[in-house]
Order: C-alpha cells, then sequence, then structure tokens
C-alpha cells in the first residue's frame, strides 16, 4: 500500500461525505427563502409554518456540512503540500475570499435568521434569509472556481525560477468557461436536490395527514409545499439537462480522455453510439470491451453538437499524451469507474423526475391524496438526487486522473500537474492511513447524527396552529413579536435544533 493510494481514498471519502450536504445547502436555502417572503407578503399562516419546519432542517444540514467541511482545506497542507506549494498562488485566492468574505456573510446572517424571529423587523428578518441564500450561491462559486482552475487552468503562467504556477489575470480565473459550466450545472443539480427534499418530505407528510383524517392540513399547508418542490423539479431539471449539455461539449474540448473513459470508447470513430450496458473487462487496457443496448450517434451529439461527429478514442489520446507528457506514464482514468459513476449519475437524477411526474397529477386541481404508495414514492426520491449528485462529483474528480492539474490543451505552457507529484513527501503511509481511518469513522457518526435529526424533525411535521394565529396570521403576539404561534421563539432551543453552534 502506497501513501499515494491512501491520500487519493481519504480525499475522495472526505470529498463525498461532505458533498451530500453541500448541494441541499445550496438548493434549500433559498427555496426557504421564498416560503418566507411568500408569507412575509400575503400574511398566510401555512407558509410561516413551512419556513419554520424547512427552516430547521436547513440548519441541521448547514451545521453538518460545515463541521465535515473544515477538513477539506487542511488536506491539502498535510497530505498534498506539493500541490498547494505548485498553485497555491492561484488555488488559493478564491478559497479565501469564499472563506473571508461569502462565509463569514453566509454564518453570519444565518445566525441573525435563528434569533431574529422575535428581534427584528418583519422585511429585515427577511432580508437575512435571502442573505445566506445568495452567500451560500457564492460559496459554491468561488469553491469552483478553484477547482474549475484544476480541471481547465487559465490567467496564470508557470515561473521557471520558482517552479510555480503564478496568477496574472485574477478576471480570467472568475470568467473561466469551464467554472461557467461547472457552476451552473452545480446550482441546478441543488436545486434539484432541494425540490426533491420537499417535495419527498412534504408529499409524504401529505399522505400521512391524509390519512389520519387531517385532510385541511394535508391541503392547505403540505400541498402547497409539495407543489412548490415539485415546480423546482421540473424548472432544475430543465437546468440540470441544458448544463450538463453545456458541460458535455466543453470537457471533449478541454479533458476528451475523461469523456471518451465515460463511454468507454476505445478507438475513434465518427456517429459514436451511447451505450446502456457495456460487457468486458473494462480495465485500461480496453480488451475485451463490448457495448451492447445502444443508442445510436448520441455520444457523438453530446460530444460535438453532430450525431455523425468525430471523436477520439481512449486509446488514440494515450498516444497522443504520451506524446506531448512522456511515454512513462498511463494517462487512463479508471474506466469502470468512470463509465459506471456517468450512468448512476443519470439513472439517479430520473427518481426526481418520476416523483415529478406522479406528484404534479395526483395534486392537480386542488387534488391531495391519501395513496401508500405514493407515500413510499416520496420516501424512494428523496435520497437518489443526493446520490447522482455524489456520483456526478465522482465521475468529474476521478475522469481527470492522473492529473491534479489537467493541462489546458490551448495553451497555458507547463501549468499542469500530476497527482502523483502533488503529494506530500515526508508523509509516511502509516500517518495518512490512520487519519483515513478516523476521519472515516467520525464521518460516519457524524452521518448518522445528520440522518437521525433529519428524519427526527422531518417526522414530526409542521408546528400545530393556533386559534390567534389562524384569526390573525400577520398580526404580532401581545409582547410585539412576529411570531405567531410562539413556537419558533429563540429561548425555546427544542423550535432550533443545533442553534448553540452560533
Amino acid at each position: 500500500m502506497e501513501a499515494l493510494d491512501v491520500a487519493r481514498w481519504q480525499f475522495g471519502i472526505v470529498t463525498v461525505y461532505h458533498f451530500i450536504f453541500v448541494p441541499l445547502t445550496i438548493g434549500l436555502a433559498p427555496l426557504v427563502a421564498i416560503m418566507q417572503t411568500i408569507w412575509t407578503f400575503t400574511g398566510k399562516e401555512n407558509w410561516y409554518r413551512l419556513t419554520k419546519f424547512f427552516g430547521k432542517l436547513l440548519l441541521i444540514n448547514f451545521a453538518i456540512g460545515v463541521v465535515t467541511g473544515i477538513v477539506q482545506e487542511f488536506q491539502f497542507g498535510m497530505n498534498w503540500s506539493e500541490y498547494s506549494r505548485f498553485v497555491g498562488d492561484v488555488f488559493g485566492a478564491p478559497l479565501a475570499i469564499e472563506g473571508l468574505a461569502a462565509f463569514f456573510v453566509e454564518s453570519t446572517f444565518l445566525g441573525l435568521w435563528i434569533f431574529g424571529w422575535d428581534r427584528l423587523p418583519k422585511k429585515i428578518h427577511l432580508a437575512c434569509i435571502w442573505a445566506v441564500a445568495i452567500a451560500t450561491n457564492a460559496s459554491a462559486f468561488f469553491i469552483l472556481a478553484a477547482n474549475s482552475w484544476m480541471q481547465h487552468p487559465v490567467g496564470a503562467i508557470f515561473n521557471e525560477e520558482t517552479g510555480r504556477a503564478e496568477m496574472v489575470d485574477f478576471g480570467a480565473v472568475l470568467t473561466n468557461n469551464t467554472l461557467v459550466a461547472a457552476y451552473s450545472h452545480t446550482v441546478a443539480t441543488s436545486l434539484l436536490v432541494a425540490g426533491t427534499f420537499v417535495a419527498g418530505v412534504a408529499g409524504w407528510l401529505l399522505v400521512r395527514a391524509a390519512r389520519n383524517s387531517q385532510k385541511d392540513l394535508a391541503r392547505s399547508v403540505y400541498r402547497p409545499a409539495a407543489l412548490l418542490g415539485l415546480a423546482t423539479i421540473v424548472i432544475a431539471g430543465a437546468g440540470v439537462v441544458v448544463s450538463g449539455d453545456y458541460q458535455g461539449k466543453l470537457m471533449y474540448e478541454q479533458q476528451p480522455m475523461k469523456m471518451s473513459s465515460a463511454e468507454a470508447l476505445c478507438e475513434g470513430e465518427n456517429g459514436a453510439d451511447f451505450s446502456l450496458l457495456t460487457i468486458g473487462d473494462l480495465s485500461n487496457s480496453c480488451e475485451g470491451v463490448q457495448h451492447i443496448l445502444t443508442i445510436p450517434g448520441v455520444t457523438s451529439y453530446l460530444g460535438t453538437g453532430d450525431f455523425d461527429g468525430y471523436l477520439p478514442g481512449v486509446e488514440d489520446l494515450q498516444e497522443q499524451y504520451a506524446e506531448q507528457y512522456g511515454e512513462d506514464v498511463d494517462y487512463r482514468p479508471n474506466l469502470a469507474l468512470t463509465y459506471w459513476s456517468f450512468r448512476l449519475m443519470i439513472g439517479f437524477a430520473a427518481g426526481s423526475a418520476a416523483l415529478a411526474l406522479v406528484g404534479l397529477w395526483l395534486l392537480r386541481r386542488g387534488r391531495i391524496t391519501d395513496s401508500k404508495w405514493f407515500g413510499r414514492l416520496c420516501l424512494v426520491a428523496i435520497p437518489m438526487p443526493f446520490i447522482a449528485a455524489s456520483f456526478g462529483w465522482i465521475f468529474t474528480e476521478t475522469g481527470r486522473q492522473p492529473w491534479v492539474v489537467a493541462p489546458n490543451p490551448t495553451g497555458v505552457d507547463l501549468v499542469w500537474m500530476l497527482t502523483a507529484d502533488g503529494l506530500s513527501t515526508t508523509v509516511p503511509v502509516g500517518e495518512v492511513l490512520a487519519s483515513l481511518i478516523t476521519f472515516t469513522v467520525l464521518y460516519t457518526v457524524l452521518a448518522v447524527v445528520w440522518f437521525t435529526l433529519m428524519r427526527r424533525y422531518a417526522a414530526t411535521g409542521v408546528a400545530p396552529a393556533t386559534g390567534d394565529t389562524a384569526a390573525a396570521p400577520d398580526a404580532p403576539d401581545s409582547d410585539g413579536s412576529d411570531d405567531p404561534d410562539g413556537t419558533g421563539s429563540a429561548e425555546d432551543p427544542e423550535s432550533q435544533p443545533l442553534s448553540f453552534a452560533y
């Protein structure tokens, strides 16, 4: 066992664990802001109750996401110090802005939102959650700016005296076309995750309420939330398809090896088919690979916009890279992992589409449903976009191998780095293995805590209404607060899980 393999496993495990929580926070924050906006300007108490309910779930997810994300940046200095030395002048800038600006705004205004229910004017309090939503998406932008530079380095030169990449154009880094594609796809995916989460939770609670003779609750509270989630799925799903198509075509320009590996396209050809299933070894030698259940020309269209377009094969690109960058390296990623992660990404995302189709039909024209099978579909659909997003991230990162900084095919001479060259040279394999085991155990515990808390508060449902709020949902309590039912007071720790983080 080599330090490189263990360090890669550690970074991969920590990243995938962390990425479970990221898309839900990015997508759910604006949805909660929309719910509170509707309540603020209409005075409808059902939207207040939904805001508080999904706000609790947002807080749980945010807190666990922060804890799991802290380790990410430390790994660059611990296990990947050579990488940090090489790219620090470029890679560190967007990460610093994310931490000092976007995350600072996000966490500050989230704290104000948590404790401001009975202390801030209603519209000022609303502005706080919108600040959180905007800052959350800004954080994603700057993090993806750093990652996109690794995928397609721009705005930098190689300093031969220091042996480091140096930034010369920060604007180019922030307008990188790879960043534009990745950010739009990530935000759309996050909204798909959040929309499925809201629709799934609300749909399940709707069925439960309808079966328990609480049809007014199902119709007035859970149905509007489910429809908001279902509408988000439709809009975000279209965004995922459009941005994914753009990203695929861009990848064939910038990282053709990744996209050819995603199809296990061993030899270049015109009109390359898209295979739904491939059998054979799928080792990097491409021997014995057979495509079955294919869709004619689709892979060529994904890469070139032409069903008869030419795409290079994995073996062709291996020869090309060997000539350009040296013959002693295998430039092919793990074909099996790249091939199947790409398909599982697409396949699991279909669960959200199924929920949207069924849910919009069953809830049309003011209807509600007490169908058990719809409730079960809601529960099954909730994790599917999470899994799809994780496989998409796995595909993006493993498909880039063996590069940690992929070469820019249009130039930027010498601003590239093999993963093996980015490893810390003084950290023994035993220490990396010990940290790998420690983080894996710790993150498993955190994942259990997250699931337990999310399940507990989701199953509880919205807080009950009171006679006062039903009569005048827009009026403040007698103490002058904007908390109509008293369920969200900052003094009630049960109403704000994990608020101790602030």
